[in-house]
């Protein structure tokens, strides 16, 4: 391992996909970082330091084959003690004004995932570290009740799963997210929850109270039906079928349910918009909607660089899609356009998706959340009410 200065080791910048048919490659000059195995089942390639950071490492070959020695990457788990767990933002094109999100970093290892750059806040790489190295915030349901118990609380719909997924695999164990229901469900707080995962469907006992009560709705995002690009793209993430089978148990189960085609990828997974939205139609979804890939900061290289690797053929095709739908830039963070871009090819993708959604009876009533049931809990040494 040799340490130096990072921009002595930052990558140099990629040129943009606008070089002429039979040009070389900008890529062939960027190795890959990470040998294979060592990050077999992840979604990015490398491990670049945080663009904070004063210092960068990169491994490399020293002629004592000491890459050899290195160990795969594990999932590993610190406690975040933060000391509020609900977040709030002013963003005028999201609907919520407040979320929650149990743990920071996510196992899925969705390649693309526009939240690989918090990671950086935390001297961590937005790469590997983003998904191998996990903060979990035990205390969550604690401080959300005491939050909620707050005299200045007002209640509003709290979303869960907006930056990282609650239902990641680490879930299982840890218990957060059920635990942050119980809390939801006890005050008569609405929420709406996002996931990729069908480990949704344990917490449908929960959840079908809630929805009784108007509390309570679920979004799984399906990016593909594809298998093995969902494993490629998604590789811990829950299979498409297993999506489309967790789509059915909850609205089976009277929970109203959205289908996320999202991100929408040009030229890799934009042609199967109308089949996703067909057979979440098929499993009982009511409503859908879609986002059109973002590539924030770090997240664009990381794209590049498994682009490259898996889909070669179709990178300077992808890539020139991107900029023709983001004003000639790879990403345009303009609120508006951000989520769903500008252009010809973002409107054939809206008009597109309306017209599916149109035919399959999708989006013809919105289910809408109450907090006419808030209770605020009780909190520690307060004195009760006669009245």
């Amino acid at each position: 391992m040799s340490r130096a200065s990072s921009s002595a080791l930052k990558r140099p910048p990629v040129t943009a996909p606008s070089e002429p048919v039979g040009a070389p490659s900008p890529f062939p000059a960027i190795e890959v970082a990470i040998d294979k195995q060592r990050r077999r089942g992840r979604g990015a390639l490398s491990n670049d330091s945080g663009r904070y950071e004063a210092e960068a490492r990169v491994a490399f070959d020293d002629g004592w084959q000491s890459l050899d020695e290195l160990p795969p990457f594990k999932t590993t788990v610190a406690i975040d003690t933060a000391r509020k767990v609900i977040t709030r933002n002013e963003s005028p094109d999201i609907g919520f004004d407040r979320s929650i999100n149990p743990y920071r970093g996510c196992e899925h290892g969705c390649v693309y995932c526009f939240a690989r750059p918090t990671h950086a806040y935390l001297g961590l790489s937005p790469g590997l570290d983003f998904e191998s190295r996990l903060f979990a915030k035990p205390d969550a349901p604690a401080l959300l009740e005491k939050e909620l118990a707050a005299a200045e609380y007002e209640p509003k719909m709290i979303a869960i799963g907006t930056n990282t997924d609650p239902y990641q695999p680490i879930e299982r164990e840890r218990k957060i997210m059920r635990g942050i229901l119980e809390v939801l469900e006890k005050t008569g707080h609405p929420v709406g929850i996002v996931t990729k995962s069908a480990l949704v469907t344990r917490d449908i006992d929960i959840l079908a109270r809630m929805a009784k009560r108007q509390l309570a709705k679920v979004a799984l995002s399906v990016t593909s039906l594809d298998p093995k690009l969902a494993r490629t793209m998604e590789p811990r993430a829950s299979t498409p079928a297993k999506r489309l089978e967790a789509l059915k148990r909850l609205a089976d189960a009277g929970i109203p349910t959205t289908v996320m085609v999202a991100p929408v990828i040009p030229a890799l997974n934009d042609m199967e918009i109308e089949r996703i939205l067909d057979a979440a139609a098929h499993a009982g979804v009511k409503e859908a909607s879609y986002v059109m890939l973002r590539l924030p900061l770090e997240v664009r290289d990381l794209f590049r660089e498994w682009l490259m690797a898996n889909y070669p053929d179709r990178y300077r095709h992808v890539f020139t899609l991107i900029r023709e739908m983001r004003g000639g830039r790879d990403y345009d963070s303009q609120w508006g356009t951000r989520m769903k871009g500008t252009g010809p090819m973002a409107w054939m993708i809206g008009r597109r998706f309306e017209t599916a959604c149109a035919r399959l009876g999708l989006n013809k009533r919105r289910s809408k959340l109450t907090m006419d049931h808030f209770a605020k809990p009780e909190r520690a040494g307060q004195q009760l009410s006669l009245f």
